[in-house]
């Protein structure tokens, strides 16, 4: 295990994140959130939920390279390439994180769209971390 792998991965999908819901999308995902900026918004503010994101982005690299840890082992797969490892991290993430984090919607009364804008920009950042950790093997 690649313990700076897990670290970049992680910090690839921090940036991912930051773009879909800041420069890139970040008009449509408030409007989605009903999220009404202030205008006193700042950084510094946000510090311990950076590092929370961060943290959470790690241990979700460990568990995507064991994954692939485990499938490499196999001689089913044949070589681990960056398409491998992101559709092991794809398949993760398609059999975990979209039925768990759907129960926000069937309980919490979160919008489709608001659920389908944040597993797009997870499942993009799971394939990240999938196709980095494969390489980095």
């Amino acid at each position: 295990m690649s313990i700076l792998a897990i670290l970049v991965s992680a910090l690839v999908c921090f940036i991912i994140g930051f773009l879909f819901h800041g420069p890139l999308f970040g008009k449509t995902w408030m409007r989605l959130a009903k999220i009404t900026p202030t205008g006193n918004e700042k950084l510094s503010d946000m510090k311990w939920q950076m590092f929370w994101n961060y943290f959470v982005n790690v241990v979700c690299a460990v568990f995507i390279n064991g994954a692939i840890w485990i499938v490499g082992a196999t001689s089913m797969f044949g070589d681990i390439t960056w398409y491998k490892g992101a559709i092991i991290a794809l398949w993760l993430g398609v059999g975990f994180t979209i039925p768990w984090t759907s129960i926000d919607v069937i309980w919490m009364g979160k919008s489709w769209k608001l659920w389908l804008f944040d597993t797009a920009s997870f499942l993009l950042c799971m394939m990240s971390m999938g196709a980095i950790l494969a390489v980095w093997r």
